[in-house]
């Protein structure tokens, strides 16, 4: 099957060097990446999945795979994070952004990392690239909502420059946000170390 992607954005595309010397690809979602992406979130721990969805989730749901891969690059921008080993191909981090509906010029971020390559500067190497594409985007702010035990997320989200207070209007959730500043490119940016 042959997929087509308006606007696939290959500026996306880096090979970054994490923090136990390995080096793992980023790059932007494609259509055909379902099973790969069901496969990563089938080997997160329990903890992980909840974390991600905030609910019990032992498997992806059919109609959420489908969303998770059909990517326009517009109001929905998806990256993932892989490595190649003896000639297999395993995912080990993805993270996104939504528009928000309410809000044309704020999107909603979220970032899962595989248990073993955390800590490692994944998730911070992906979240800057989603902030830069947001901000070239002409997108203003970037938020997220976490539960208040995910100390990963909130601590990656600080370090990142983003607030961190209490949802209005839910006391177990953690409401991450960050003002973008306004990108005159993204061609020829530079690429961000993890």
């Amino acid at each position: 099957m042959i997929y087509s992607i308006p606007r696939y954005p290959v500026h996306l595309i880096d090979v970054v060097r994490v923090a136990n010397g390995r080096r793992v690809t980023v790059r932007p979602t494609l259509p055909q990446d379902a099973e790969l992406q069901q496969q990563f979130f089938r080997s997160l721990s329990a903890e992980g999945r909840y974390y991600r969805f905030m609910t019990r989730l032992p498997e992806l749901p059919t109609s959420l795979v489908q969303r998770f891969s059909a990517v326009d690059y517009q109001s929905h921008v998806a990256l993932l994070a892989e490595v190649f080993e003896d000639d297999r191909q395993t995912m080990v981090g993805e993270a996104r952004y939504v528009i928000s509906e309410t809000d044309p010029l704020s999107c909603e971020f979220a970032v899962s990392v595989a248990d073993a390559w955390q800590e490692l500067g994944i998730a911070r190497a992906m979240l800057a690239r989603l902030e830069r594409e947001a901000a070239a985007a002409g997108l203003h702010r970037i938020v997220a909502d976490t539960l208040l035990t995910n100390r990963a997320m909130i601590g990656l989200a600080r370090r990142a420059g983003y607030s961190v207070t209490t949802n209005r209007h839910d006391a177990t959730l953690a409401h991450l946000e960050k003002q973008l500043l306004p990108a005159l490119s993204n061609q020829g940016a530079k690429p961000i170390a993890a």
